[in-house]
């Protein structure tokens, strides 16, 4: 007999963006994923992953922050007020754990995503890190 798996679990291929950190004072963006379907769908149902891995450069109390973005047409994005944004602070003597958040889009979600991340001035040189925003399905 075989296990089978909770859908929920399962990121699609076609459906992962990776970027690079910016550097200190600068911030960049995940190119968008096309969720495929416009208000009235199944959006709700839909969840989010955004990991960063450790971040061992991350200067001690300066940040990278992370905010899940939408677009009805993939061009213009703005932040979903629904969800917070996921906040990294360098701890005590530099760096920070690899953090991962998992996000069910509301509703009222539109038909394209990214993720943007904003390193805080004077943060150190994180941009040999890549992070990822995946649709799980």
């Amino acid at each position: 007999m075989t296990k089978v798996q909770n859908a929920r679990n399962i990121p699609d291929a076609l459906l992962i963006k990776t970027k690079a950190l910016p550097a200190a004072a600068a911030a960049n963006y995940t190119d968008a994923i096309n969720l495929g379907q416009t208000l009235g769908g199944k959006l709700e149902g839909i969840e989010v992953v955004l990991e960063c891995p450790a971040l061992p450069a991350l200067v001690e109390a300066k940040t990278v922050i992370f905010t899940v973005k939408d677009s009805a047409n993939g061009t213009d994005f703005t932040a979903i007020p629904e969800l917070a944004t996921k906040t990294i602070t360098g701890g005590a003597g530099n760096g920070a754990a690899a953090s991962e958040v998992r996000l069910r889009l509301p509703p009222s979600a539109r038909q394209y995503i990214r993720a943007d991340a904003a390193v805080l001035t004077a943060g150190g040189d994180n941009t040999g890190v890549s992070y990822t925003l995946s649709v799980l399905v």
